[in-house]
């Protein structure tokens, strides 16, 4: 329970700075490129920070051969960079809730990438949480009424490729993990992202005329939305499997819709709701099978 709620509280600010990034994308007008550049920067460098005080010298492991750098450079790259620039990209040109519900397909997509590129055949519970899931995608985005979209449709777009880059996010980076703290890898990742964005846009070219609220939102995201939700996320699994810890993942989603009608006056209809709930609980479904399939496997060995 203790890591449950460890994992709560993760899950919460990350839906928090979905919100935060609305403001900051919409109402603040700052660029995505500049945008991006200094949250990775300065994220990746509290990280690798705080991994330095941990973890001492091992926090340069994820260079040690040609496969590990290979590994690191595709997180940073098609994983990390590319799912904020395409998260960001969606909640500019839509809004946060939607956003935030797309991406939350990504376990959809890694079940899709099994199959179209390992051949793994899906059971009964992933077609079922499948065509849920597109149930309530479908109705999320069109109120009902499929003949008009709730959303642009490059939000949509962007909604569906951080959907994707997620579920990179989550699979490029697993072989680095065994022998990595996953604080070390988000850092080096970030920090890596960074330099792409950089290159393209340098924090200290083209500065836009940045608010009290622009200042403050932009340090949010970084504090709200990186370092703390995975401080605590890290703490949780202290206390709990990261089967048992992904079960709360439901809370971001959640979290951003309220903010967004409570804050930010987003217009959201019944049947939104009901399409997103239905998402939320079709991805509920396959993590909880998920979990139950790990533990078998750990009470059999």
């Amino acid at each position: 329970m203790k890591g449950i709620l460890w994992a709560t509280l993760a899950s919460a600010f990350w839906g928090i700075s979905g919100t935060i990034l609305q403001f900051v994308s919409q109402d603040a007008d700052i660029p995505a490129g500049w945008f991006l550049s200094v949250r990775t920067l300065f994220s990746g460098i509290i990280l690798l920070v705080i991994s330095a005080i941990a973890y001492r010298g091992e926090i340069f492991n994820v260079f040690k051969d040609r496969k590990s750098i290979l590994c690191i450079l595709g997180y940073a790259i098609f994983g990390l960079g590319a799912n904020l620039l395409s998260f960001f990209l969606s909640v500019q040109t839509g809004n946060a809730a939607s956003a935030t519900i797309l991406q939350y397909l990504a376990p959809l997509f890694i079940l899709l990438g099994g199959f179209f590129f390992m051949h793994r055949r899906p059971n009964r519970i992933d077609l079922l949480v499948f065509v849920i899931a597109l149930v309530g995608v479908v109705l999320s985005i069109t109120k009902g009424d499929i003949s008009e979209l709730s959303i642009p449709p490059v939000s949509l777009f962007w909604g569906i490729i951080s959907g994707i880059t997620a579920g990179c996010y989550v699979v490029i980076p697993r072989p680095l993990m065994s022998d990595n703290s996953p604080l070390t890898v988000l850092g080096w990742g970030t920090l890596i992202a960074s330099l792409f964005f950089n290159l393209h846009q340098p924090v200290w070219v083209g500065v836009p005329h940045l608010t009290t609220g622009g200042v403050i939102g932009i340090g949010a995201i970084v504090i709200i939305g990186t370092v703390l939700p995975f401080a605590c996320l890290l703490h949780s699994m202290k206390f709990a499997s990261s089967a048992d810890v992904s079960l709360v993942d439901a809370v971001q989603p959640v979290m951003t819709f309220i903010l967004s009608v409570m804050f930010l006056h987003t217009q959201i209809s019944l049947m939104e709701v009901v399409g997103s709930a239905l998402v939320v609980v079709a991805i509920y479904i396959l993590q909880n099978y998920k979990r139950k399939l790990s533990t078998k496997d750990e009470l059999e060995s």
